[in-house]
Order: C-alpha cells, then structure tokens, then sequence
C-alpha cells in the first residue's frame, strides 16, 4: 500500500524495472521494485512477491569478454503450498498473501535470463539516468534566469542613475556652503563602519561560508567535468569533504580579514574557532543520526573506522590550513575604509517594519528560493526516496543563479537600511542573503508531509537532521554571499564620494 520497493546490486548496477515514457516512448530503466502488489480499485489483501525473473543484458566486446550492462527484474507471486518443490509457474489466481495473525513460511524462487545487448559499457547507465520532463527543469531555469536579470536591471538602476545622481550632488556641493544638509545614506558616513556586534561569531560564519561556496564550486566542476558517475558509489560525498578539507585554507583567511576590518583583535581564538566549530556541529549531528542507523539496524550505518577518518581529515588536514589561512590573512591585515568611524554612536530612527532584520531576511529568501525550489525537490528526492540525481548541469545553473540572487537582493536591502539611516547593516546583510534557508527548511517540512511516510522516529530524526544540515550549509553559504556583496557595494558607495 505504501508503494514499498527492493533494491539489489550487481556488478555496480542497480536491479531495476523496465518502464515507458509515455510522453516519448522512450524506455528507461526504474531502479528498484516492488516488494508487493496491490490493486487500489478492488482492494483485495496486497500479494507478496517471492518470485523474480531477472534478466542480465550483457555486451560482448571481444569473443572472449563479457561484461554487465544492465540488470532487470520483473516480480511476481506465487501463492499455494510453500512446502512443496519449488517451481516458476506462476499462478495469476493465486497470489501470496502474507498472515497477519501468525507466522507463516515463505519460499523464493527465481529464474535468471541472459540477453546480448548492443549498449557499452560507457554507456550502461544511460538507460537508468533518465530525465521523465526534462521541460520542467528548463522552466526552472529560464525562470530563475528572468528574475536574474529583474534584479540586475534594478540594481543597475539604483547604482547607476540614484546613487550616481547623489554622489554627483553630494561632490558638487561647495564646501564653503554650511546651509546645505546630508540626508539618506550620507548621514551614516561616520558610522556605516563601525564594529558590529559580535564579530567574532560573523567572522567565523562568513569563513566557514567561503569554504563552503568553495567546495559546492569545485564538486559541481568535476560533476560536469564526468568524474562523479553514479557507478562509483559515495563518490559525492568522497569529493565534498576531500574539497572541505583542503579549502581550510581559504576559510581561515576570509575570516582572519574580514575579523581584523570588524575591529577585532583576538585573532588567536579566530583563527582556532574557524578551524573547529563547524566541523564540530557537523560532526555532533552526524554522530547522532548515525547512532540512530545503529539503533534501527540499519546496513547504511557508517562504521567507527571511517568516522575516524573523517576526524582525522577535518582536524588533521583542514584545521592546519585553515590556521595558515589565518596567518596570511593577518599579515594582509584589514581593509582600509574609505571613511572614518564618529567617535560618539549617531542616535538611529525608527524604521519601517519591513526592514527589520526577520521580516527582511523572510522576504529576501523568497527569490532565491523561488529560483531553486524545482531543483530542490529532485535534490530531496535523490537523497530520501533513493533516486539518483545526475543533472548537475541544471544544479550548476541554478546555483548560479541562486549566487547572483543572493547578491542582488541583499545589496538592495543593504541600500534600503543605509537609507533609512539605520548602520547595522553587517548582521542584517548576512541574515538578509541567508534568508532562503527558512524557505528551504518549511519546503523540506511540506516534502515531508506530502511526499514522504516516515512511522518510525529514527526515521523522522534522520530527516529533520539532514534537513537540519542542509538549511544550515545554504544559510552559511547565501549569508556569506549576501555580507561579501554588500561589504563589496558599501565600500564601492562611500570611496566615491567627498566626507568634509
């Protein structure tokens, strides 16, 4: 009833089952099959499957070489006696129906087919990656495209003629001339580099953002580039925390600079948190989830060796690059503002209830997610319902997007807050950009509820933790993006114009 499936593998393939596009004809392979049967219009009691007719296509390449390149299987039950000689027939009529009041035997049986095939071996999953609309992920990105070019239009707009016009007043104005008064973003001159709260935890959190970026970069580079087949199992994961490991560096010297330009001057503990506390978190929540696969009896449990070894690669390798990161960020020092911070704080006015920092990282997640929400779903699907995800084309061009998105709507929202007079635009630049992470989080809470049957609660904390970990690598990742776009649009603002 629950649509419950199998899956085997041989010689790296996965078992599947045939089916027909039937918006082409083309014939794909499923991967997986199902465990039972059951017919929604009669409702008779579902059948069990003990019966498999498995099909090997193989491809002879020389005469004397024979190799795998697809695997099919085609279930069906046999009811009746389970005691008596096995046998292949299979009986319509008689179906297995399991007892839910005792226990019962049940016999397999199974017959095995060989068929030549013309397919290669380069080309054995070619079958199995099939797209069912590619049109939808087209839409998905015209759609984001469209609103990239909404948002650069507008922006371009803003800097170019507004600003412009300001600065152009702002310069001409005779510096003999007291009458004339500052208004909007020049009144916060004095202050719109003043130290943040907290810029120790905004520093580490924009590095551990580069790292981050620098990593999803490179893995969807060799995934376009062919190296990340699906035949080569975990290669994914290997790639992702391989390139973690090895940015360290990259990690480190953002947040050594970008804490040295915030004002701060405890670059030791810097430096020592950047390279610890996410991989930390990470591998606190990991732990927990894989204790709960050990509690279950799950097969996909990860063994002590090899979360040894993911220790030992984030401590061993990251955190020495990360803190050599830190020293060559140290030696570059910070960046030279190009206006002076007032020695007494300027008095903030209120301002309108949309730029508070919630309700505007609320609303400026809404189009970066709305450019990535389609992808998103076939990201989930890949990693809960055992579907693989082998358009990295699609997720390349979406990411993009999402990163220009990201960069165009916090800057708006930065020059809204200068505007209002309001200078604590660093934490609200970081929230603003990483604001689509609430609305990947309510899409994985409606995934969940819609899509998915989750009985048991091992199985609901497996899900709401790597939901958990997803939300916060896109909220580090777009937050980092955001705060670099706009320290990047502030800066550029106020070295073009003249402060008495």
């Amino acid at each position: 009833k629950e649509d419950y499936e199998l899956n085997w593998l041989v010689d790296g393939l996965p078992a599947a089952t045939m089916k027909i596009d039937t918006r082409n004809g083309d014939v794909f392979f499923d991967q997986g099959f199902n465990l039972g049967y059951y017919d929604t219009e009669s409702q008779d009691p579902p059948s069990f499957n003990n019966h498999y007719d498995v099909m090997f296509k193989y491809h002879k390449p020389t005469p004397d070489t024979f190799r795998i390149v697809g695997v099919l299987v085609w279930p069906s039950s046999i009811g009746g006696s389970q005691h008596e000689s096995a046998n292949c027939n299979v009986d319509p009529l008689m179906p297995l129906v399991l007892s839910e009041v005792q226990n019962q035997t049940i016999r397999y049986t199974y017959r095995v087919t060989w068929n030549e095939s013309d397919t290669s071996w380069a080309t054995r999953w070619d079958n199995y990656l099939h797209i069912m609309d590619p049109r939808i992920h087209w839409f998905s990105v015209i759609n984001s495209i469209v609103i990239v070019v909404f948002l650069c239009v507008m922006v371009s707009m803003i800097l170019f003629r507004r600003v412009s016009h300001d600065i152009s007043r702002y310069n001409a104005i005779d510096l003999s001339e007291d009458v004339q008064e500052d208004w909007g973003w020049k009144l916060v001159h004095g202050e719109v580099f003043r130290s943040p709260q907290n810029p120790m935890v905004l520093s580490i959190m924009v590095g551990n953002g580069t790292q981050l970026c620098a990593m999803v970069a490179v893995t969807l580079v060799f995934a376009l580039l062919g190296f990340l087949s699906p035949s080569n199992r975990g290669s994914l994961a290997t790639v992702m925390m391989v390139c973690w490991s090895l940015f360290g560096g990259i990690g480190g010297y953002f947040s050594s600079r970008v804490y040295a330009s915030l004002g701060g001057t405890n670059r030791r503990s810097n430096s020592f948190l950047t390279a610890t506390i996410l991989p930390t978190v990470v591998f606190i929540i990991f732990f927990i989830l894989n204790l709960c696969l050990l509690v279950a009896g799950s097969s996909g449990a990860v063994p002590f060796g090899t979360m040894l070894l993911i220790v030992l690669l984030w401590f061993g390798i990251s955190s020495p690059l990360s803190a050599i990161g830190s020293y060559f960020g140290s030696r570059k020092g910070s960046i030279e503002h190009p206006t002076r911070v007032n020695a007494i704080p300027r008095q903030i006015p209120p301002g309108p209830k949309y730029l508070r920092p919630l309700p505007a990282a609320i609303i400026g997640g809404i189009l970066p997610f709305g450019a990535t929400f389609i992808e998103l779903y076939y990201v989930l699907t890949s990693l809960f319902a055992s579907r693989a995800y082998y358009a990295f084309g699609f997720l390349a061009l979406t990411a993009g997007v999402v990163a220009i998105t990201t960069a165009t709507v916090t800057i708006l929202f930065t020059y809204f807050i200068l505007c209002a007079e309001e200078y604590r635009w660093h934490w609200r630049a970081f929230m603003t950009g990483g604001g689509s992470a609430f609305w990947v989080f309510a899409y994985g809470i409606f995934y969940w509820v819609t899509r998915l049957s989750l009985d048991s609660f091992s199985g609901v904390v497996i899900y709401l933790g790597y939901l958990i970990l997803l939300t916060m690598v896109d909220f580090l990742a777009t937050g980092t993006i955001g705060f670099l776009a706009s320290y990047w649009a502030v800066y550029r603002l106020y070295r073009a114009i003249r402060v008495d």
